[in-house]
């Protein structure tokens, strides 16, 4: 090496190899992430996806632009992500930034483009900024969606924005939220894989799972589960099954869907569910144990008593593992509701939104995939939740209720004004009640033990495969103790609204992503589910302390660099005087 450093052309020679080593790199893809929360790292389950592409993805992002700092930043991971998916999926993904309508001068059709896109499921958004200094009003149209398609199949609308809302600490009763838009877009950031590795296998899955809306016992087939319907149909194969005609075969029906059911299930119903179950079906159960509605309160004008509804089913969700009690659950983090409060001098009603303890806003008290970077989730009149021992089934918390909580025992009565004095407030004593639960794991049958041979004989007979006492696969299941958080309500003049949006209110909750992660989870075995769990931490600068120390920072960040170059390079231009002077 010493030799070759004497050598007359010795630093052309090194530099052309230092050349040569960077041309070779080029060939060659190796990255280290060393983040803590491996945000540059994608998910072995994702990789796997690409096994079964045998064509090429394209995906179109709309989130391009004169953007907003906060979109600006979500756009840039978007890229940047998308890209890091493109390597590794050995370039079967196509990536294109474009504003669709932006060569259209015709107002006309660029809105019938916008129409289509929004039938596809594509989101816009209307951001007002106001500039101080001319004390203008700019309005920008904002589409944070992007557009996934393969071969000639439907595309997929992907939504970029988080589903959760993070708002700034504040006090419950007193204070209106403020979202903390930094963190909201870092969250969405985090979900930017799942999103994208949901669209792709869905896309090029060769079979569609199978759904089932379980009737027969009183639930709803009117337009208060027209949400529902639509949402499921999009992405899954969606049929009725009627619970007194058959029993529901888990080789064809991948999971149930049980809505509110208002009349009680006889031994044999429980006997259908309980076989499908232990013959590895899946089953999510929407249940309103008390009746309790918002109609009935309206209409009386005044309090009334919410009874059970008699379902007999007690013993069945006992057995897998749950018990749902007959109270009402109530949180002063809730949603509000339109009352009127008194009169104008036309006599017109005076409306005002107040807090209604009865809508508790839920959200996830772990890092369970399904509920994890949602955004709050809104029942009506739930009921709380215990677990309860049951052999080889773990249990999960899926969503539960906020820090100042309480239940209203059976008989429990509905009131307009619930919480009246400070001492009403100081009841709200308990924290994180549990009004969704995960159950997985080898279920036992409530009938073990119970059951004549000609029953079983019967069962036999009626299925195809004899009676199980003990589950022979894995299954799941999903209690809800409200049924409304996946109905929807109905406006008069528009007519069905969405899950998780009441009357009167622009404001949609995350019900119909909940439910859509509820089944997804039940119904995929691909693992893409688990990067849900990723999850970013924002590490942000302390604004107040950088701006009482700015000019210092931006001495030692500026100044001080420069100033150390020259102080070195004076150093070294004394040394070799020095060392050469004659």
């Amino acid at each position: 090496m010493s030799r070759l450093l004497n050598y007359k052309y010795s630093w052309a020679i090194l530099t052309a190899l230092f050349i040569a080593l960077v041309y070779t790199s080029s060939f060659f893809d190796y990255r280290i992430d060393l983040t803590a929360e491996k945000r540059f790292s994608i998910n072995s389950s994702t990789k796997k996806l690409f096994n079964q592409v045998d064509d090429v993805v394209k995906v179109q992002v709309f989130l391009t632009g004169d953007l907003p700092a906060d979109y600006k930043k979500l756009s840039l991971a978007t890229k940047d992500f998308l890209e890091e998916m493109k390597q590794v999926s050995n370039h079967k993904i196509e990536i294109s930034f474009e504003k669709p309508g932006d060569d259209l001068k015709d107002d006309t059709t660029k809105g019938m483009l916008y129409d289509s896109l929004a039938r596809l499921g594509v989101v816009f958004e209307r951001s007002e900024v106001s500039e101080k200094s001319n004390e203008k009003e700019t309005n920008q149209l904002i589409i944070p969606a992007a557009l996934v398609s393969y071969k000639d199949k439907r595309p997929i609308a992907v939504d970029l924005r988080s589903s959760k809302k993070v708002y700034k600490q504040y006090n419950v009763i007193n204070d209106n939220p403020q979202e903390d838009v930094e963190a909201t877009r870092n969250a969405a950031e985090a979900l930017l894989e799942f999103k994208f590795a949901n669209a792709i296998d869905k896309l090029t899955r060769t079979t569609v799972p199978v759904i089932a809306y379980t009737i027969g016992n009183g639930e709803p087939i009117d337009k208060t589960v027209n949400d529902l319907g639509e949402s499921l149909r999009t992405e899954y194969k969606l049929g009725i099954f009627d619970l007194k005609a058959a029993y529901p075969d888990p080789s064809k029906i991948n999971a149930l869907l049980i809505v509110k059911p208002t009349t009680p299930f006889s031994d044999e119903d429980k006997l259908k569910l309980d076989q499908y179950v232990m013959n590895g079906g899946k089953i999510i159960w929407c249940i309103d144990k008390l009746h309790a509605e918002l109609d009935s309160l309206m209409r009386s004008k005044s309090d009334y008593v919410a009874y059970d509804r008699g379902l007999n089913i007690d013993d069945l969700l006992f057995k897998y593992g749950v018990r749902i009690n007959g109270d009402l659950l109530q949180d002063l983090s809730c949603a509000k509701l339109p009352l009127v409060v008194g009169y104008n001098p036309d006599k017109s009603p005076r409306m005002q939104r107040v807090p209604w303890p009865y809508y508790p806003l839920l959200a996830s008290t772990n890092n369970n995939p399904i509920s994890k970077n949602l955004d709050k989730v809104l029942p009506i009149f739930p009921s709380s939740i215990d677990t309860v021992k049951a052999e080889g089934i773990n249990k999960t918390i899926l969503l539960a209720s906020d820090t100042n909580s309480r239940v209203l025992g059976s008989p429990a009565l509905v009131s307009v004004n619930s919480v009246k004095t400070e001492e009403d407030f100081r009841s709200f004593t308990r924290s994180y009640v549990p009004v969704a639960v995960l159950l997985e794991g080898k279920f036992r049958s409530l009938f073990a033990n119970r059951l004549t041979n000609v029953v079983t004989d019967s069962v036999e007979k009626a299925t195809g495969k004899p009676y199980l006492s003990i589950g022979n696969l894995e299954s799941k299941q999903i209690v809800m103790s409200d049924a409304d958080m996946v109905t929807n309500a109905i406006s008069e003049t528009t007519g069905p609204l969405s899950m998780g949006e009441l009357p009167f209110d622009s404001y949609r909750f995350a019900n119909r992503e909940f439910l859509l992660n509820c089944v997804d989870y039940l119904v995929s075995n691909n693992g893409i589910f688990q990067t849900r769990n990723k999850e970013f931490t924002l590490r942000l600068l302390d604004k107040k302390k950088v701006e009482a120390e700015r000019t210092e920072w931006q001495f030692i960040n500026i100044v001080a660099p420069i100033a150390l170059l020259i102080l070195i390079g004076m150093i070294l231009q004394w040394i070799r005087k020095r060392k050469y002077a004659l």
